[in-house]
């Protein structure tokens, strides 16, 4: 009332300043407009309470008269203020028009959570109190209130209770608050409220009574159960008597057993409370709670570091109270979870099995089933739970029907259901909330069964059809089931034969009930009908199924010849490009790319051009050959025919690195080293003897001296060769290396090492469009707080640069299922990613060697095309300028092919040319 009369009183001294006012000065009087107006409701409203329907008659006696000194100068100071004072301005009409319009989407669907909380807070803006508290109830029968929304209702009640009636009805509402969640800040607040009603009867007993019930709710807590107990405790220190002393020493002794949050303040704090030495029993329980402490902590101080809702970690802890097997740790740690993911059914579920099957207590397992289906109505797993559990339990059949008139109310609910999935989801969403109209077809058996309503069941089963399942035998023969059951023959006939004429997946199987239903039940003429009309429909299917396969047959092959046209094109453009290239002039250019390609396997194009013969007189640098007299010998730039005999000659003469197949076993195949690694077996020693004793280190170098980047290592071992291959992919100076067995592909063809899987992996995320910068410890970092990540791998190139994609293992499907849903479409660095669930396409099988045909020639084997297929480091017997697009030359796995025998169907393919046709094309311009 004084803040109301100072708000008033105020308000003429700043009303008549003179002058404009700034637009801050207009919204502070507006704000404090609106604060006036809603303090002056709620006094209203107290008041009314107070002094009973004739108040209107003695505020104006009171306004009038010696009376309340406080309200006359409340209602001096709104008078004076005229009837600008309770104008609306703009922002009031605003307020008024989203209020109405918010009512107005309630009244269209009640079931709006945003909806209902922005109207309780417009209403609470307004002062609308009656208002308010029918929109809060409201919304409690429907939702379970937020520990924020529970704490502000409770203050406004308690803020406006002013007698004992009100009091009851302030309890009323705290009980209704902790059945919602189990929220530490509501039980501190009730227990505070009840020690305000001591002095009414029963008072202390309540408020005990309070305070043990919280204790024994979140008394656990680790870190907010410690407010309970020393609000307990003040509260029994309070009291002077004697025998309360026992009491404080009792609540002390009880708290220092339970491992708590500043356990070390509050034992000091009875040493120094108490009088009496601490007895010997109170210490050891109380470094045992220490103990057990230090258990807790790691998973407290995740919880508290993780941000909201923290599921892994709570999964964490709950995994890690189970296997303690406290049931009271154990439900306090699942109604904690639930506070932050009160959306989870899984979580939900668990909870429900773990007391449905441990505790079994009925009260607590049908409390929790109840609030389950509040939070996820939408989860049916969680629906058949509470009906089992209320079956169990022997609960009342009027509370699991929850009508007295239930065939009305059940026919109702279904066509409620089937109108909110036509309008929520089909018109929204443009997707069938129910495809399979399992709701229709539940209806349809209760009508049949329980009401005996056939009519009613095949009207929802003509609807069902009509619905596009009319194409699926087996929604055909469920209805012919239900017929059979509880119908009559001629619909079972009826409903088969139009099922013969619908159904397109599976045909027979419709054809082959209905002959058996006339064989048993029919007569002579319905069997032969029964068999002329599926001989009939099974013909067309087949005849459908045949057009069907050769338009999938025709639709390949054109697939096949736009491939093989694509593939032509192709190879016309580059010999094309190699012509032109060609008839530049830079013959020298071409003699040196073809000596390059006689090497087995080319490095890169900047290694290919350094390592190429120079045009001028410069040696490259460490390619010097010096005399006996220590002087530079000359250096031998001759034509390409000599380079070529130098480069053959240095093959010959460079040692080979021999292999023996029979120590495979022990031996495995490391490549993609980079290939300026100096001295690749001195540096790969200390890596591979972790696993075991290393024999030999066997590098490849090219014929120039260069390493090649791979590598043959050697064990003693077997088991030490199976534990190298566990160095895959590690990084080896900026490049993964890649460790594989070493088999002898000549005598295993098919042999392949692949470590991934390319099936569906539900627990496992693909993750693309991440930026190159991201590295694992920062994606490891947001995918833990979705779940267990057991695995993380970024994919990147052969040089070890990241691609933008990653693979994700989490411990289980929902943990994944949960990740896709939170991170897809979440921006990391700029970059918005996308998540899925890990589902790599088939790899592709090698077509077989018969099945390998040349382009415009005979079928050839793979080996005339190397390991690679024809690829781009064959050996061109024909001078570029001479080539013609499509002539293919065979070639060996790693050289020029032997030359085979000419067959005379080649030789009639490439007619003979003069030495005058050779001068004609070469002087063409």
């Amino acid at each position: 009332m004084a803040t109301a009369t100072a708000a008033s009183a105020s308000e003429p001294e700043a009303e008549p300043a003179a002058g404009p006012k700034a637009e801050g000065e207009e919204d502070e009087v507006k704000a404090a407009r609106t604060r006036r107006k809603v303090l002056s409701r709620a006094v209203a409203a107290a008041t009314y309470k107070t002094m009973g329907p004739g108040w209107d008659q003695q505020e104006e006696g009171v306004s009038e008269s010696d009376g309340d000194e406080e309200y006359a100068m409340a209602s001096s100071a709104e008078s004076s203020a005229g009837d600008y004072e309770w104008e609306y301005d703009e922002e009031e009409e605003k307020n008024q028009l989203e209020i109405e319009r918010l009512e107005e989407q309630l009244s269209i669907n009640v079931y709006d959570y945003n909806c209902h909380v922005d109207l309780i807070r417009l209403l609470r803006l307004e002062g609308e109190l009656t208002r308010v508290r029918v929109a809060r109830q409201k919304m409690s029968e429907i939702f379970p209130l937020t520990e924020e929304l529970w704490l502000e209702w409770l203050h406004d009640e308690i803020s406006m209770a002013l007698d004992g009636l009100d009091r009851e009805h302030v309890y009323a509402l705290f009980e209704k608050a902790v059945e919602d969640y189990i929220c530490p800040n509501i039980w501190l607040e009730y227990g505070q409220y009840s020690v305000g009603g001591i002095g009414q009867k029963g008072g202390l007993e309540k408020v005990r009574s309070v305070f043990e019930r919280a204790l024994s709710s979140v008394g656990l807590h680790m870190t907010k159960g410690l407010a309970i107990w020393e609000a307990y405790r003040e509260f029994e220190s309070a009291i002077v008597e004697a025998a309360r002393l026992e009491k404080v020493h009792s609540l002390f002794r009880r708290q220092l057993a339970i491992p708590l949050y500043d356990m070390e303040a509050t034992f000091a704090e009875y040493e120094e409370w108490s009088e009496d030495p601490i007895p010997e029993s109170v210490i050891q329980s109380y470094h045992k709670a220490l103990q057990q402490l230090e258990k807790y902590k790691p998973y407290e101080e995740a919880l508290l570091q993780a941000e909201a809702p923290r599921l892994a970690e709570y999964q964490a802890y709950i995994d890690f109270e189970m296997k303690v097997g406290d049931p009271a740790r154990i439900q306090l740690i699942f109604e904690r979870a639930l506070v932050e993911n009160c959306l989870v059914p899984d979580l939900w579920i668990r909870y429900s099995q773990y007391l449905d099957r441990q505790l079994k207590v009925k009260d607590l397992v049908l409390s929790v089933h109840s609030r389950a289906v509040r939070n996820c109505p939408w989860t049916v797993a969680l629906w058949s739970r509470y009906l089992l559990a209320m079956e169990r339990h022997g609960a009342d059949h009027r509370v699991i029907s929850d009508s007295s008139k239930e065939l009305e109310e059940l026919r109702s609910a279904f066509t409620r259901a089937l109108e909110y999935l036509r309008q929520e989801v089909e018109e929204r969403f443009n997707e069938s909330g129910d495809p399979s109209c399992v709701i229709m077809q539940n209806w349809a058996r209760i009508e049949a069964r329980l009401c005996n309503n056939m009519q009613k069941a095949r009207e929802l089963w003509d609807s069902i059809m009509t619905r596009g399942n009319a194409k699926y035998a087996n929604m055909w023969l469920e209805y012919y089931n239900l017929e059979r059951a509880h119908g009559d023959t001629q619909h079972c006939r009826k409903a088969l034969h139009r099922a013969v004429q619908c159904t397109s997946d599976y045909p027979e199987h419709v054809c082959e009930v209905l002959l058996t239903m006339e064989r048993m039940e029919g007569t002579l003429e319905d069997w032969d009908i029964a068999v002329q009309k599926t001989e009939t429909r099974l013909a067309r299917v087949t005849e459908q199924r045949a057009k069907a396969a050769e338009k999938e047959a025709a639709l390949v092959q054109q697939e096949e010849e736009k491939a093989e046209q694509r593939k032509r094109m192709r190879a016309e453009k580059k010999a094309l490009k190699k012509k032109k290239k060609a008839s530049g002039g830079d013959t020298r250019r071409a003699d040196e790319e073809e000596q390059g390609e006689v090497e087995e396997e080319q490095p890169s194009k900047r290694r290919r051009v350094e390592n190429s013969s120079p045009l001028t007189g410069a040696v490259p640098h460490g390619e010097v050959d010096k005399g006996l007299s220590g002087t530079p010998a000359p250096v031998d730039v001759g034509p390409p025919s000599k380079q070529k005999e130098k480069a053959a000659s240095l093959k010959r003469d460079m040692p080979k690195v021999p292999h023996d197949s029979s120590k495979d076993s022990i031996t495995v195949f490391v490549s993609n080293l980079p290939y300026s690694m100096a001295e690749p077996d001195v540096k790969l020693r200390p890596l591979f003897e972790a696993c075991g004793e290393v024999v030999e280190i066997r590098p490849i170098f090219s014929n120039r001296g260069d390493f090649r980047g791979y590598c043959y290592v050697e064990f003693k071992e077997e088991n030490s060769a199976l534990k190298a291959l566990e160095l895959d992919r590690k990084s080896v100076e900026g490049r993964p290396m890649f460790v594989s067995p070493c088999v002898d592909k000549s005598k295993n063809p098919d042999f392949k090492v692949f470590r991934y899987s390319t099936a569906l992996e539900k627990h496992k995320l693909f993750v693309s469009g991440l930026p190159f910068s991201c590295t694992r410890e920062e994606l490891e970092d947001i995918c833990k707080a979705h779940g267990t990540v057991k695995d993380l791998r970024l994919v990147t190139n052969r040089a070890g640069k990241p691609k933008g994609l990653a693979y994700v293992e989490y411990e289980n499907e929902s943990q994944a299922s949960q990740a896709v849903m939170k991170m897809d479409g979440m921006t990391i660095k700029e970059n918005v990613i996308k998540v899925a669930i890990s589902n790599p396409p088939q790899r592709k099988v090698p077509e077989k060697p018969e099945a390998r045909r040349a382009p415009g020639g005979p079928m050839m084997p793979r080996q005339m095309y190397g390991a690679r297929g024809k690829g781009r480091t064959q050996l061109a017997l024909l001078p570029r300028a001479l080539q013609r697009p499509g002539a293919a030359t065979a070639q060996a796995e790693n050289g020029p092919a032997p030359c085979p025998a000419v067959s005379t169907s080649a030789a009639t393919e490439a007619p003979k040319m003069s030495n005058a046709d050779f001068a004609k094309l070469l002087l063409r311009k």
